[in-house]
């Protein structure tokens, strides 16, 4: 593969994956349901939270700049036994997460964008398609694969941006900002508000987080692509510290502002699409539309960079033979400079997930909660290792915590804790099986490894040997 990406490209794919209009657009009517519109406040502490987790990822990604992210790195600072099962739930996560984004398009969106009633045949058939067109992009050209990302990423910063700030001025020339109703509990009691909850339940508050759980996530994709990516050692750890701070500040002005207006739209309660119906009230059907465009648009990117992101990881775990039919998804086409049989394998992984959960709400729901639990088990991992080796770590090349790393990882420690132990609410069981049932297939392929090869068998690549491959252009497809 070239390495031919520049900071833009990689602070594109950081932006692209998070992409807080597809997260934003799809649970805020969750969070307003279950935390009322005072849950918005959650996010600027989850931001925060997701902040520290991704410096810490950026320390690994300037140490190690290596295809693979979480499965490379905690392979290399643990063992490649507990690296090769991040592996395998970080390949669950990305799987998942593709369809429970692209699912909104076809569920949600393009009915209120072109009136029509949903299914769900129609939302699998469309769904399916969307995945499609974006794996063969993928495929095709990673070149052509970025400067649509980051054509996408341009359109929803600067859309994203103006429309807030027409909200805001909209909003105040018809004296329609209600900024109390940013406090408000309704239909929420005040009663227990900032409780943490039960054994078996969290409380109205905590679940409020869970926005900025599903949202601001996908970060660490530009680590995925750190091998395509010019002097990744240093644009990478800025690219994924960038994105998150800018998708935190815009994506608070923007809840702000909506959250301001809800009070004084019509119709909320029963709006399946709440975010377009307050933008549509207080700037009219054009603009609505206009909205529902750049969620598409943002949502497509999204998927896009989830596709090329899980197509990297497949071909770094088969690159090191311990990934199932490996000998195939290892290769790197000649004429695309793209592992085309890895990106086909997420397809048709990704595919089979639609199918068996397109059928019910209650199964999409799981889908969706797994998109949320996942990566943060990933990340609760990758920087518990970080802690406990860091300082048995390579130097850095490009980029150090400096005196900084002991506070940020304290932080970070104590902000995962705090979101895996919202996942305890009896809601998520389901979510919590699916996440089960894919670590239990891995820890039994993981044991066929171990048979056959035994432990040494299971030893890393030398990343000197590595860099040194890539550098000269020595590995060959054949050999990969």
């Amino acid at each position: 593969m070239k390495r031919n990406l520049g900071w833009y490209a990689s602070f594109s794919v950081a932006f692209g994956f998070v992409s807080i209009a597809t997260g934003i657009f799809t649970t805020y009517g969750a969070v307003i349901s279950t935390s009322g519109p005072r849950g918005i406040w959650a996010w600027p502490i989850a931001t925060v939270g997701q902040l520290a987790v991704a410096a810490i990822f950026g320390a690994l990604a300037a140490r190690m700049p290596i295809s693979g992210y979480a499965y490379q790195w905690v392979s290399r600072i643990a063992n490649p036994i507990a690296g090769w099962l991040m592996g395998w739930v970080s390949f669950a996560f990305l799987v998942v997460v593709v369809v429970a984004v692209d699912y909104t398009i076809a569920a949600t969106i393009f009915p209120e964008l072109f009136g029509y009633t949903s299914t769900s045949q129609n939302n699998w058939a469309i769904t399916a398609v969307v995945m499609l067109l974006q794996a063969v992009l993928v495929a095709i050209s990673t070149a052509l694969t970025n400067r649509v990302n980051s054509v996408a990423v341009t359109v929803q910063i600067i859309g994203m941006i103006g429309l807030t700030v027409l909200l805001f001025i909209v909003g105040t020339v018809l004296g329609r900002l209600d900024f109390a109703h940013l406090f408000a509990t309704a239909p929420i009691s005040a009663t227990g508000y900032w409780s943490f909850g039960d054994l078996a339940h969290a409380g109205p508050f905590p679940l409020a987080f869970l926005l900025g759980a599903f949202t601001i996530v996908g970060f660490e994709s530009a680590a995925n692509l750190a091998e395509e990516t010019k002097n990744p050692e240093r644009v990478i750890p800025r690219a994924m510290i960038q994105a998150v701070v800018s998708l935190g500040v815009l994506g608070m002005l923007f809840l702000i502002a909506v959250t301001a207006l809800a009070s004084s739209t019509p119709g909320l309660v029963d709006s399946g699409t709440p975010v377009a119906t307050i933008i549509t009230s207080a700037l009219g059907p054009v603009i609505g539309k206009i909205l529902l465009v750049l969620v598409v648009v943002s949502i497509f990117s999204c998927g896009l960079v989830i596709t090329l992101s899980g197509s990297r990881l497949v071909w770094a775990m088969s690159r090191d033979k311990r990934f199932p039919g490996w000998q195939m998804l290892r290769k790197v086409s000649r004429a695309r400079s793209t592992p085309v049989a890895a990106t086909a394998f997420v397809l048709v992984i990704s595919q089979l997930i639609l199918a068996i959960f397109s059928s019910t709400s209650d199964a999409l729901f799981s889908l969706f909660s797994a998109a949320t639990l996942l990566p943060a088990i990933i990340y609760a991992g990758t920087v518990l290792m970080y802690a406990v080796k860091r300082k048995n770590l390579p130097p850095s090349k490009g980029f150090s915590l400096g005196r900084w790393e002991v506070p940020i990882l304290v932080f970070a420690g104590m902000w995962l804790v705090y979101e895996l132990l919202i996942f305890r609410d009896v809601s998520f069981l389901q979510p919590l099986l699916y996440v089960a049932l894919m670590v239990a297939i891995g820890v039994v392929y993981l044991a066929y490894l171990l048979v056959t090869r035994g432990r040494h068998g299971l030893t890393m690549p030398d990343m000197v040997d590595v860099d040194k491959a890539f550098d000269t252009g020595s590995v060959t497809t054949a050999d990969i």
